[in-house]
């Protein structure tokens, strides 16, 4: 993808956010800067894969204090599949959720553990326990 329209889609996507894109470099680092108050920042970097390049996109912060929220999108950009950029800004903007002060959100709305509601059906009463005669006792 060329970088004009990376560029296009990153501030198409700060527009549903309160992320705004501050710097886009493509001479070396093919570079996009993003900021928020109160304090975030986090760049990424776009891999160019018209130059033959197979990298993925990477995210970082020169704040400390951003560093440890985006190891869940680094993890993300990992896995296996190509990303898109839209996938890895949301990524980023998932893990900082808690310090835009925003509810968390679960990525997956299934829960593992609750299956969906199935009406129990009730025990069967215990067989009634058959008559035994015991051998040689009469029973008269």
């Amino acid at each position: 993808m060329e970088f004009k329209e990376l560029v296009d889609a990153a501030e198409s996507w700060c527009r549903g956010n309160p992320f705004e894109l501050i710097f886009a470099e493509d001479e070396h680092e093919r570079r996009l800067d993003f900021y928020a108050e109160p304090g975030l920042s986090f760049y990424v970097l776009c891999p160019d894969y018209r130059a033959g390049g197979t990298d993925n996109f990477h995210v970082w912060s020169e704040s400390e204090e951003c560093l440890p929220f985006l190891q869940l999108a680094q993890d993300y950009i990992s896995s296996c599949g190509k990303k898109t950029l839209l996938e890895v800004l949301e990524r980023v903007f998932s893990s900082f959720r808690p310090l835009l002060g925003l509810p968390d959100v679960e990525d997956e709305p299934f829960d593992p553990y609750h299956t969906a509601e199935v009406e129990e059906e009730p025990e069967p009463d215990p067989e009634p326990e058959p008559d035994h005669q015991r051998m040689g006792v009469s029973q008269q």
